[in-house]
């Protein structure tokens, strides 16, 4: 296997080669760049979630030596904060200026860019960690996984919940098989899709401090509108009525991939989804239907309702995994959140927390896994049941931080547990949804092929074109 020789990855060997090869402090590197053990890493887009991963790395105690956006405006603010960190509007041209100085790249831009840049910066040897979520299609997440399977870099997705203490315990409960065996599990986001909504209005010309063929991407071309550069997120139907690019396909992976790549995490690990994917042999398939508030190829159903119907993974029995998003006036209308709460026999709601509404369950024969949305706090019921349900995990390494997690992987001290070869499937699995809300029919997909095999215009879906130039 060829691998991109880094600096990080110099340094490493350096480190374990022998005391009498030491850490420059005073002086420049093979790399032209000063050698200690800090990482030198770059920001790709500063805004919303990018604003945040950027403290978090300067309190990590860091290097960030670059940042880059396609909006200019907003790269010279975060320069002016960050001033020891280089501006680049375009992630190509920081890249090729910046190669060896660079050993880490955190993504944050609009997902439909997730993949795209990840890709490029693990082909050139850099460790990456993107936001959730790590892709957009299907096609996209397999990517994801087997380019980083071939570099063997530390990679991450930003779904922070899994590094907590209760996470780790409760799997840890679960696979020692505390609640018995599961048949059955749910997940299931507080917010609704948009539904379809008309073309921004008005011509509009592009702003000289935007890069918008940059912002496009691997996305189709469309003409420029600043709406689209605003998440257009809100919390209640008619808090976000203008079209941000949360709203469309070509930009986002609607509520599966901005809930559901929080939620999935404790019944993809519990249920050990990922030997599907790591089958030799060909042909063990899930299941996939949805039902939708309407048919939106341009956008996400305002609420949406799929069913994964997952084979036998050896000892375990096969299981149907529910999937649930829709406003909470809807999720009561349909009679969900009663169901949801006659399994758990009380309260759903979490006292704190991000969409407090929102959460996953297991049922098993002995008892449930209820979590937060983001699977950073876990309760097993019945409560009086399992009496060494808190604490520390017992097996999987204490994180407390998902990104001081990944850093520490990139020096090469312990894993991630986010991973691209956790993220890439459950990605997958996640996504599938969406392509079942284009095609409004049943099918089955092998995990193994990455192909969808009795419905053709669902394997099409998993892979549409990106657009010429943007290729992975």
């Amino acid at each position: 296997m060829n691998t991109p020789t880094t600096r990080r990855r110099f340094l490493a060997g350096t480190a374990l080669g022998g005391a009498g090869l030491l850490i420059l402090r005073n002086s420049q590197s093979a790399w032209s760049y000063q050698a200690n053990e800090k990482l030198n890493v770059a920001l790709v887009g500063c805004g919303g979630r990018g604003s945040s991963l950027l403290r978090g790395i300067l309190q990590l105690g860091e290097n960030l030596v670059a940042v880059c956006d396609a909006d200019r405006q907003r790269l010279e603010r975060v320069s002016k904060a960050v001033p020891a960190a280089r501006g680049f509007q375009d992630f190509r041209r920081m890249l090729d200026e910046l190669d060896r100085q660079l050993d880490a790249l955190v993504v944050a831009t609009p997902p439909h860019t997730h993949t795209l840049i990840g890709v490029w910066g693990m082909k050139r040897g850099k460790h990456v960690y993107v936001e959730k979520p790590a892709a957009v299609h299907v096609a996209e997440a397999r990517v994801l996984r087997q380019v980083a399977r071939r570099y063997e870099l530390a990679t991450q997705m930003g779904n922070q919940g899994m590094a907590s203490d209760s996470f780790r315990r409760t799997l840890e409960l679960v696979q020692d098989g505390a609640v018995g065996e599961i048949r059955e599990a749910y997940a299931w986001f507080e917010f609704g899709g948009s539904g379809p909504l008309p073309y921004p209005k008005g011509q509009t010309r592009v702003p000289d401090w935007v890069d918008w063929d940059l912002w496009l991407g691997p996305a189709p071309w469309r003409p420029y509108h600043p709406t689209y550069l605003r998440p257009g997120y809100g919390l209640t139907p008619r808090a976000a009525p203008a079209p941000g690019w949360s709203k469309w396909r070509d930009f986002s992976a609607g509520c599966l991939g901005g809930g559901g790549s929080h939620s999935i995490n404790m019944i993809f690990k519990a249920l050990n989804l990922q030997t599907l994917w790591d089958a030799a042999e060909p042909g063990r398939t899930i299941r996939v239907e949805t039902e939708v508030s309407e048919l939106c190829p341009e956008h996400y159903p305002r609420w949406q309702i799929v069913r994964y119907d997952i084979p036998a993974r050896g000892d375990q029995p096969p299981v149907r995994i529910h999937w649930y998003n829709a406003w909470p006036d809807e999720l009561r209308r349909q009679g969900i959140w009663q169901r949801l709460e006659r399994l758990v026999g009380g309260e759903l709601k979490w006292p704190s927390g991000w969409a407090p509404l929102s959460g996953s369950l297991l049922v098993g024969s002995k008892g449930l896994v209820h979590t937060s949305a983001h699977n950073a706090m876990c309760r097993l019921l019945p409560a009086g049941d399992f009496p060494d349900a808190g604490g520390p995990p017992r097996r999987l390494p204490r994180s407390g931080n998902h990104l001081r997690e990944w850093v520490e992987a990139c020096k090469g001290r312990g894993k991630t547990m986010s991973n691209f070869d956790h993220a890439g499937p459950a990605m997958e699995l996640l996504l599938l949804g969406n392509v079942a809300s284009l095609v409004l029919e049943p099918f089955r997909f092998d995990p193994a092929q990455c192909r969808v095999v009795d419905h053709d215009a669902a394997d099409r879906a998993l892979r549409p074109a990106p657009r010429a130039g943007w290729s992975l």
